[in-house]
């Protein structure tokens, strides 16, 4: 649809909601395409295409509120969608603070065009993304002792959004979004390990070529033949670049107006203190161009803007919504984020760590004995004490030198202590939505043999 008809489709639901009885309402409209291709063996395994258009409506009664949903557009169902949605919210317990964003503080006169969102150029064919899949499985299995590729794939979708509420909010976007990713498997019967990569990009012609990835995949795969379990004990742990994003979202959702307000964030009375070494910024931008964080606008229909979550260390503020924001006294942040089933809550756009100016490969020669973790499976993560534990595999660092694969270990440890005390590298991915290097942390306790 255009973003006219989109727009008229908003306001069809808020005039039925009005005329159902609400106080207030928004209405979001999100339509999409998506193609996908797997291979494997260098044939079609598995092609989907998929098309659609969902719509929701929230209402307000008063100090309560409803949401519902449907894919149907016809004039009968957003008449359904509206009176069902008023009847919820009259059974609703009331929420005093619920409501839709002040007129003066909506988001305007945005520059959409600036943010690049949206690839012009022609969608690709299902047969384009399929040679994609096939180069990436061929590279993976031109890498001496890859026995085989579990999966290569190749993907595209593009979005639409519209967002509109009766206080007289409307805009929308489109984003785009292509894709290669591969499998790669080494060794043999119980002795098998496997490994990935991938790329995504809003613009094609920004996306890494099938070749490369392919090779990675099969390359790293490689690199894990013949793990075995490390001593156990404490030893500094290097975060690879694939995985440290991990730590930052943990304190990122300790930091979510949501949790804190809920009492439920080992942050809740941390703010104006120091989370990270005193040299490290943490920064929110959701108008960097080309990544899948940016927006203009949040799903309240707020601006949003760059801020500084951390500074020098110091943790500034909270990531909030308007909820969130009236319940802990503060306003929102620009942070909502919603699809068209849900209530909005906060959630973070693009962020970037600070990088450091050692190389991951000057951070091994250094940590001595130690381990470099390149996955990690399962997570105990207690969210009031920030107690962490999660089994981790990677490769064993003595004397500054890679020695050998291990796998089925545990690393353990405090975040608020281990955050305080990360070192980061100087290799992160400037294009994702969250930029974060390598991170050092020294001291962690490693359970393994």
């Amino acid at each position: 649809m255009t973003p006219v008809k989109l727009s008229t489709l908003t306001d069809r639901l808020i005039k039925a909601a009005k005329n159902a009885g609400a106080d207030a309402a928004d209405a979001m409209v999100a339509e999409g395409t998506s193609i996908s291709i797997d291979v494997r063996a260098g044939a079609l395994e598995h092609a989907e295409r998929s098309e659609g258009i969902d719509i929701g409506l929230r209402v307000f009664v008063g100090p309560k509120q409803a949401n519902v949903s449907a894919s149907d557009l016809s004039d009968r169902t957003i008449d359904e969608m509206a009176i069902r949605a008023v009847a919820m919210a009259r059974e609703a317990p009331d929420d005093p603070f619920a409501g839709l964003a002040d007129p003066a503080e909506l988001a305007c006169n945005w520059d959409i065009d600036a943010l690049e969102l949206c690839d012009n150029t022609p969608e690709p064919t299902a047969e384009a993304l399929q040679q994609d899949a096939c180069a990436a499985e061929a590279a993976a299995l031109e890498v001496a002792g890859v026995a085989q590729v579990q999966q290569a794939s190749g993907g595209y979708s593009a979005h639409r959004i519209w967002l509109a509420a009766s206080n007289g909010f409307s805009g929308g976007y489109r984003r785009t979004d292509r894709g290669i990713s591969c499998v790669a498997i080494s060794g043999t019967g119980t002795r098998m390990e496997r490994d990935y990569s991938g790329d995504s990009r809003i613009f094609q012609s920004d996306l890494r070529s099938s070749q490369d990835i392919g090779q990675e995949a099969g390359e790293r795969a490689i690199a894990r033949l013949g793990a075995r379990k490390p001593p156990t004990g404490t030893y500094p742990v290097l975060f690879d670049e694939r995985i440290s994003s991990s730590l930052i979202g943990h304190l990122l959702a300790a930091a979510n107006g949501s949790a804190v307000s809920r009492g439920a964030s080992w942050l809740r009375d941390s703010l104006g203190t120091q989370v990270l070494p005193e040299w490290l910024n943490l920064v929110e931008d959701p108008h960097r161009p080309r990544t899948n964080g940016t927006r203009p606008f949040d799903a309240e229909g707020l601006p949003t803007r760059q801020r500084t979550i951390v500074e020098n260390g110091m943790l500034t503020g909270w990531t909030l919504d308007l909820a969130s924001g009236r319940k802990l006294g503060m306003p929102s942040t620009g942070n909502a984020a919603r699809n068209v089933s849900s209530m909005p809550g906060p959630s973070n756009w693009n962020v970037a760590l600070d990088q450091g100016a050692a190389s991951p490969a000057d951070l091994i020669r250094d940590m001595g004995t130690g381990l470099l973790v390149t996955s990690m499976i399962g997570s105990t993560i207690n969210p009031n004490t920030g107690d962490y534990s999660r089994g981790a595999a990677g490769l064993w660092i003595e004397n500054g030198q890679v020695t050998y694969p291990v796998n089925e270990c545990t690393i353990a440890g405090s975040l608020p202590d281990m955050l305080r005390r990360i070192i980061p590298a100087n290799d992160a991915r400037t294009h994702l939505s969250r930029v974060v290097p390598s991170l050092l942390i020294a001291g962690m306790t490693l359970a393994g043999s």
